[in-house]
């Protein structure tokens, strides 16, 4: 027994860093100079509150025993609880925060692209065949003015079409059908007239830019033939422009459209561009698996690029009053979630919590905590890696004290049935005897107390053989633990066993 408590005193040195910490469970913290006025009962073990003294001595790392004072020793009965030198404390530096109810203020900060506003873009196409003479535009991104010559167009079926025109007009006939295949043909009305008053026709029919803009695609060049559909080119006008957003899914409720929008371009440092979200996209775009908002902006002076990427800020809508907490109180595991409170000085306890929605630097709480509790933001993660050393430390304590026979193990209640005086839980492996993780309905001895015990308490158990009747099996210890995790071992096999199947 001197080797088992040598071993976990070790284990405990290793664990709280070669004495740098001090837990202990349930027990209660020592106190400064004063304190010295308050009645001590005894002193206790600092890592194994079973161990006291009615004098003051050190432990098997020279640590001293804790004092408990008048008052305190009902404390020690809630297993739960981490008690925490108040020195220790302040070394850690320990900060706390209240649980607080109110609506979450959701700012959404993403990366978004300039594209060209699909409203202020135009195509030329042409509605017949012909050859591009006369190009006066010769590359991409070439500035261009509404009405402006683009090319010249020679095309047989518009020089048949005037020849018919003018012959109609010298027989005094009606030119109207004339006068609407050639538009039909895509020449410009001011065309026609000039055919009309000059009395012959055009060779090279003019071809003028839609609108303002810079050329943004050129698919022919000086004396290509074209067909009607070929897009020769594209003009759009980037005094306005579009900002595309991408949210991620969990974001898209924050946002709707009116929503106002800050934009940031890393080559204009300090400068916010505001605007605000026009139309949200009703499908997620494939590769990113994101969901798209637009944002309008104005651009007089075309500095802003197709193709850049920005920085946005939306002011996204506010939450329903919900609990919420500073997001660093939060131990993240990938499984769960969990939050350490401070019940009062030296005190604390470990939560398993569901969170909900982030909002800056603030989480939503959905289940774990009430409003007013204290919580710690700094220093969490110390005490809860001891909530689970303190765990273990119960089971090898458990392991050592069982000289009956019995075989320690952990595991968590499902069921009691004090009149019958059985229990049915989940069980770890249990090498000792070959047993798998299993769910088990086992008998209890008569001096062991069921009356604290429920479902879903975390336990460490003693199991023997029963003296008279082989292969039958009872429970001769119940020890109830500390819930810190809220996690269970996935049971391979969870079919219900009884302590008789083995």
């Amino acid at each position: 027994m001197k080797f088992v408590s040598l071993f976990i005193a070790l284990l405990i040195g290793f664990g709280l860093g070669a004495g740098a910490l001090w837990f202990h469970q349930g027990g209660t913290a020592g106190q400064g100079g004063g304190s010295s006025e308050r009645e001590v009962l005894y002193y206790q073990h600092p890592h194994n509150p079973t161990i006291r003294s009615d004098e003051p001595r050190k432990d098997e790392m020279g640590m001293d025993y804790i004092p408990i004072y008048a008052g305190d020793e009902g404390r020690d009965d809630d297993p739960d609880v981490l008690r925490i030198s108040p020195v220790v404390v302040q070394n850690m530096g320990v900060r706390t925060a209240e649980v607080e109810r109110g609506a979450l203020h959701r700012q959404i900060s993403t990366v978004g692209f300039v594209e060209v506003d699909e409203a202020a873009q135009s195509h030329v196409h042409l509605r017949t065949e012909g050859w591009i003479e006369d190009l006066r535009v010769r590359t991409t991104g070439e500035r261009v003015t509404a009405g402006e010559v683009l090319f010249r167009l020679y095309s047989p079926a518009l020089v048949s079409a005037q020849d018919e025109l003018l012959q109609t007009l010298r027989r005094n006939g009606n030119a109207g059908p004339a006068r609407e295949r050639l538009r039909a043909l895509g020449m410009p009305a001011d065309a026609i007239r000039q055919v009309e008053q000059q009395g012959r026709a055009l060779n090279l029919v003019p071809v003028k830019a839609p609108q303002d803009g810079v050329v943004q695609a050129l698919n022919v060049a000086e004396g290509m033939f074209v067909q009607p559909g070929t897009e020769v080119m594209s003009i759009a006008d980037l005094s306005r422009i579009w900002v595309i957003a991408d949210l991620f899914e969990h974001q898209s409720d924050a946002v709707r459209e009116g929503l106002d929008a800050e934009v940031h371009f890393p080559f204009r440092p300090g400068e916010t561009l505001v605007g605000s979200v026009g139309y949200i996209y009703p499908t997620l775009a494939s590769p990113t698996r994101t969901i798209r908002a637009r944002i309008t902006l104005d651009n007089p002076d075309g500095r802003l690029k197709p193709g850049m990427w920005t920085d946005v800020h939306i002011d996204g809508e506010s939450t329903e009053p919900v609990l919420h907490v500073p997001a660093e109180a939060v131990i993240r595991t990938g499984r769960q979630d969990r939050v350490v409170t401070m019940e009062e000085e030296g005190r604390f306890r470990v939560h398993e919590v569901r969170v909900g929605r982030r909002a800056g630097d603030r989480l939503e709480i959905l289940e774990g905590l009430q409003v007013g509790a204290r919580i710690v933001t700094s220093g969490q993660f110390l005490i809860d890696s001891e909530s689970s050393v303190t765990v273990s430390l119960a089971r090898l304590q458990a392991a050592a004290e069982a000289d009956d026979g019995s075989v320690a193990a952990e595991g968590r209640i499902n069921h009691v049935d004090p009149e019958a005086r059985q229990v049915n839980l989940d069980h770890e492996p249990i090498a000792e005897l070959g047993w798998p993780a299993m769910t088990m309905d086992f008998e209890v001895a008569e001096d062991v107390a069921l009356t604290d015990l429920e479902p879903g308490d975390p336990v460490i158990i003693h199991i023997r053989e029963r003296e008279d009747e082989e292969y039958v099996y009872e429970l001769t210890h119940i020890e109830r633990l500390a819930d810190p995790t809220g996690e269970t071992d996935d049971a391979p096999d969870h079919d219900a066993h009884t302590g008789h199947d083995h």
